[in-house]
């Protein structure tokens, strides 16, 4: 899925979730869980593949391969940096120790970071074998899933009109409540 699709379901979990949990959510902080795995897994490798492109070391902007086409040799370290950098972030046991961590030393639930584990959590049947798929079990077992490819148009529509209308009935609930 996009980074802009997971920092908003991210919100929109949280907004659902608030009434739950009894706590003040930040949502800034909600949408940046929400999107971190990407960010974390793909901003250092663009910026260096921009480097490399600005340098004319590499004339390739296509960062990743096409099914089972190997990525260009100038941009194989950026594409590797990137494939691991992403199996750090898209792991279920990497986010559960770092929630944890946050957990001990906030002496506090970081109800935030669940943006984090939806992401991961929506990933798994959004992405193929053709293009980072997710790696949930990582370090332990470099067992992937592959589901549908989240650039099709259709699914693209179909998310951002779900996004739509989850938003819309929670600011529906929202006013609702106000009012009672």
């Amino acid at each position: 899925m996009d980074v802009i699709s997971h920092a908003l379901w991210a919100v929109a979990a949280g907004k659902a979730a608030q009434p739950k949990i009894k706590k003040k959510l930040n949502f800034w902080f909600t949408a940046w869980w929400g999107a971190f795995p990407d960010l974390f897994a793909f901003v250092i490798p663009f910026i260096w593949m921009g480097a490399e492109i600005i340098s004319g070391r590499a004339s390739v902007f296509r960062f990743h391969p096409e099914g089972n086409e190997p990525p260009s040799s100038e941009l194989l370290p950026i594409y590797n940096l990137a494939s691991s950098l992403y199996n750090v972030s898209h792991s279920l046991f990497v986010f559960a120790l770092a929630f944890g961590l946050a957990r001990f030393f906030l002496k506090r639930v970081p109800w935030e970071m669940g943006g984090w584990l939806l992401h991961i959590l929506m990933d798994i049947p959004t992405h193929t074998y053709e293009f980072f798929p997710t790696p949930i079990f990582w370090p332990f077992s470099a067992h992937k899933f592959s589901g549908i490819h989240w650039a099709q148009w259709w699914f693209l529509i179909l998310d951002y009109s779900a996004l739509i209308l989850v938003f819309y009935l929670l600011r529906k609930r929202d006013r609702k409540n106000r009012l009672a």
